[in-house]
């Protein structure tokens, strides 16, 4: 008989036991946190991840090789347009220009002694000619000899051929003088590749030369970059290239400042995305850029792509999805219930509802274990 109340006793134990277990597990309240529905703005972003870049960039090259004489400037100065960056050595320059000067001034002299040839003769050939017409006026009345009518003829052609040849000796000469004249403009010209200026106002980004190397075209001595604008490079998937629009406002966070946000807009779009990746470059402005930044540095980009003001608001957390169905718990007489909602704008960690809810109502969100239709709750503080 004792053994018989043992026993009883034993499943009696067992039985409450397992009651509490059961109603702990499925009947007694969970803790539960809600918040309400807001009324709010809320806008609809893309977001892309790009890179701080100029617009305009440029690397600065001798258009001539030499060596280095002097950098004027270092990576992180300011500069403006026409500032002296590079000096090259110019010394055999020098002496080019001063040969090709003496080649231009001994050739402007010969054509001076060309002209004050060309004077005497023209002189004589003009005296020829008057002696011959006038020797030929008298031939009938045989004043003069056939002979000396033939000498003055022939003094007259002489120096008519002496004259033709002497501007023609001019010619040549003033071919000279053009010559030189080139010559002297080309190592001028080179003389002042020798002082390499700054193509526009900007920063120096980096310098790869040091005085004393050997530069050569299209080597690279310095990399600038015009500062206006300068804007983020980022990369959009291509399925939001339809709602995408010049112009549209963004929100810009630098990774090496996640806390704070700067103003920006759409700049351009491209009109090719790459194929491997399926995004589509955008470029974005930047308002005001943070005290300290560097080309090349990353940051996202959120463009607005669509607003709603005044509207019913919910925290994206509080989504429970049913059969491919969005739907939030909400508290009714201490009990979790699951109802549907349509939806709107999301963006920023908020939905919009457009149906289902009502302004100011409590809605469960949801931890680490997710009520079930009709299970008590006790909400938290």
């Amino acid at each position: 008989m004792r053994r018989y109340l043992k026993g009883i006793l034993k499943s009696l134990v067992i039985i409450i036991v397992a009651g509490a277990v059961a109603y702990r597990l499925f009947f007694s309240p969970i803790p539960v946190k809600t918040v309400k529905v807001a009324q709010d703005s809320i806008v609809a972003e893309a977001m892309g991840t790009g890179t701080l870049e100029a617009h305009i960039r440029a690397a600065i090259s001798p258009k001539i090789s030499g060596r280095i004489a002097r950098i004027h400037v270092d990576q992180g100065d300011r500069v403006s347009k026409g500032q002296i960056l590079v000096t090259l050595d110019d010394e055999d320059i020098l002496q080019q220009v001063e040969m090709a000067k003496a080649e231009l001034a001994l050739a402007q002299a010969g054509v001076e002694r060309a002209q004050a040839q060309i004077n005497r003769t023209e002189a004589i050939t003009k005296n020829a000619r008057v002696t011959y017409s006038r020797y030929s006026k008298l031939t009938d009345s045989q004043a003069v000899s056939v002979k000396d009518i033939d000498k003055a003829r022939e003094e007259m052609e002489v120096s008519e051929a002496e004259l033709h040849r002497e501007q023609t000796s001019k010619i040549e000469a003033e071919k000279q003088v053009a010559r030189a004249q080139a010559a002297v403009q080309y190592y001028q010209e080179r003389l002042a590749d020798t002082q390499i200026e700054a193509p526009f106002d900007g920063l120096i980004l980096s310098r790869t030369r040091d005085p004393g190397d050997i530069a050569v075209p299209g080597s690279i001595v310095l990399d600038m970059v015009y500062l206006d604008p300068l804007w983020i490079s980022a990369w959009v998937d291509e399925t939001l290239l339809g709602k995408l629009k010049l112009g549209q406002p963004c929100r810009i966070i630098f990774r090496s400042d996640p806390d704070s946000q700067l103003r920006g807009a759409v700049a351009r779009i491209s009109p090719q995305a790459d194929r491997e990746t399926r995004e589509v470059q955008v470029d974005v402005t930047v308002d005001q850029l943070p005290d300290t930044w560097a080309i090349g540095q990353r940051a996202e980009v959120f463009i607005e792509l669509d607003r709603r003001e005044n509207t019913q608001i919910v925290p994206q957390e509080t989504m429970v999805w049913r059969q491919d169905r969005p739907g939030v718990f909400y508290v009714e007489g201490k009990k979790a219930r699951w109802t549907q909602v349509q939806l709107g704008l999301q963006g920023q960690g908020k939905v919009e509802v457009v149906q289902g809810l009502q302004t100011g109502q409590d809605i469960i969100v949801p931890g680490l274990k997710l009520p079930r239709e009709g299970r008590a709750v006790r909400i938290e503080p």
